[in-house]
């Protein structure tokens, strides 16, 4: 039964272990998607309309196992708290709570240690806030320069916590990515600048769009891989 607060339910499998599902409503959505969410470590049922949880509930019954066995795959979370490890731009990287002033700050390693001194209750916040803003900067940049290689211009940059896409590129120029992926390796990164650059010119996949990507990332398929292969690590990441 769903239960009508946060539109979740509890399923048991054969060996009794509990799996939750949320539902939500996607009025973009053609059919009913079943996904797993690496953030809350809950499979998510997402459907065109709150008529359709019913159907919804019934598919991810009949799915349980499944879902627990892919729940069980995902990586650990990792919390932005003192002492946890996570990669910044591709290097190991430590959290600390240790430091002077009131601003977090990145001692160069090996290892790379961000002090983010201050109440540890928000310690988590600061430290996001502190990747947002480094994934913002290292992406204008790069986008500064893919556009500049490709004649185009971007009308605004924005970044956010998207999950299912690690960028997007609107009709008028807007591009937006994923904060997470200043966790990841530069060229990954540069990647994903140069695809949504690509798209100011082709608005699709289309050959002549990954002959643009060519032209800016000669190795994109090997940083597409990595992207396809460690995406989930960078979603474990939370700021609890």
């Amino acid at each position: 039964m769903i239960i009508d607060k946060g539109d979740k339910m509890a399923l048991v499998t054969k060996t009794g272990k509990t799996v939750n599902v949320r539902f939500e409503v996607n009025p973009k959505a053609r059919r009913l998607i079943l996904r797993l969410d690496e953030r809350t470590h809950e499979a998510v049922a997402v459907v065109p309309h709150r008529r359709k949880f019913g159907e919804a509930a019934e598919f991810a019954r009949d799915r349980v196992d499944w879902i627990a066995e892919h729940l069980q795959a995902l990586p650990e979370i990792v919390s932005l708290q003192d002492g946890a490890d996570i990669m910044l731009r591709g290097e190991a990287c430590r959290i600390s709570s240790d430091g002077e002033g009131r601003l977090p700050k990145l001692d160069i390693g090996p290892p790379l240690v961000l002090r983010a001194p201050g109440d540890e209750s928000t310690l988590g916040q600061r430290v996001e806030r502190y990747l947002r803003k480094s994934a913002k900067s290292d992406l204008s940049d790069a986008v500064i320069r893919y556009c500049d290689r490709l004649g185009v211009e971007a009308r605004r940059v924005t970044v956010k916590d998207t999950r299912s896409r690690w960028g997007s590129c609107t009709s008028d120029g807007r591009l937006a990515f994923s904060w997470r992926l200043v966790m990841a390796p530069n060229e990954v990164l540069e990647y994903v600048a140069a695809h949504e650059c690509a798209h100011l010119l082709e608005m699709n996949h289309s050959p002549a769009f990954w002959a643009h990507v060519e032209t800016c990332r000669p190795n994109w398929k090997a940083e597409r891989k990595w992207l396809r292969q460690n995406g989930r690590d960078l979603h474990a990441v939370q700021a609890i």
